[in-house]
């Protein structure tokens, strides 16, 4: 079994900064792409900022310049560090990762508990 854990939210005044975390464990393999996705009360899960075993960085084009993902790949974590926060991040934030779990298996994707970002203005 593979858990994802989250932490990191919590309330924050507009213009604020957030840091969160997300730990993959279990068995795990590889993990080959995590990223951070949101979703506001009524509306649909979106990308947030994804992160490429390598190195390599996708972002939603409303948080680029504010957001910045990063991993830790020895210890299988994903971070996503939050500055010039607005109102409009208000959201669960999930965590994703797309990993293998053993070598030779086919790579399945896995999703936190989610975690919450209120941005007060």
């Amino acid at each position: 079994q593979v858990q994802l854990v989250e932490s990191g939210g919590g309330l924050v005044q507009a213009g604020g900064s957030l840091r969160l975390s997300c730990a993959a464990s279990g068995i795990i393999f590889s993990i080959n792409a995590m990223g951070w996705y949101r979703q506001a009360p009524g509306k649909q899960r979106e990308l947030v900022a994804t992160i490429t075993s390598g190195g390599g960085t996708t972002y939603a084009d409303s948080v680029k310049g504010r957001f910045t993902i990063s991993r830790d790949n020895a210890k299988n974590t994903v971070y996503l560090q939050m500055n010039s926060l607005k109102p409009e991040d208000t959201a669960v934030y999930y965590c994703n990762a797309n990993l293998k779990r053993w070598p030779g298996y086919r790579t399945s994707d896995h999703w936190g508990q989610g975690t919450q970002v209120t941005v007060s203005s």
